[in-house]
């Protein structure tokens, strides 16, 4: 990857971890294998427990044009796609002055964030995490 353009704008995390994944910073606890430095290891441990670990570049595109509808800035595009609000509280502490701007469509726009951007690896999707222990539980009284 070859920068054309020094302090052209915001990255997005999965930007960032990206340029950091074509760098060699992977799950090499050594360091020794990639020319990353131990400083780009961590952000990058960092952002694999993110959902920037999830995104791709189509998903990033297309949460963008949806977001069109919305009049959103793009700084606060960058905040959304980054911390993956799940929920409208989560989303008035990013949109200013929410209330007026979204009004009614805020339930939409949290819809939107959960249909196109997927969730951090650490969040279980509802009922995952039961149904499991379920089983796990059945098999254990079975032996």
């Amino acid at each position: 990857m070859k920068i054309l353009e020094s302090s052209a704008g915001a990255l997005t995390n999965f930007e960032v971890l990206d340029l950091l994944r074509s760098r060699g910073a992977g799950k090499d606890p050594t360091c020794v294998i990639a020319s990353v430095s131990p400083s780009e290891f961590k952000v990058f441990d960092y952002l694999e427990q993110t959902a920037a670990c999830n995104q791709t570049k189509e998903i990033v595109h297309k949460f963008v044009d949806e977001c069109k509808k919305y009049d959103l800035a793009k700084a606060e595009i960058l905040n959304v796609v980054n911390m993956r609000p799940s929920s409208a509280v989560e989303v008035y502490t990013i949109i200013e002055e929410c209330d007026s701007r979204m009004e009614e469509k805020i339930d939409e726009f949290v819809e939107t964030i959960a249909q196109i951007l997927p969730p951090p690896p650490s969040q279980e999707q509802p009922g995952e995490e039961n149904a499991e222990s379920k089983e796990e539980s059945k098999e254990e009284t079975a032996n």
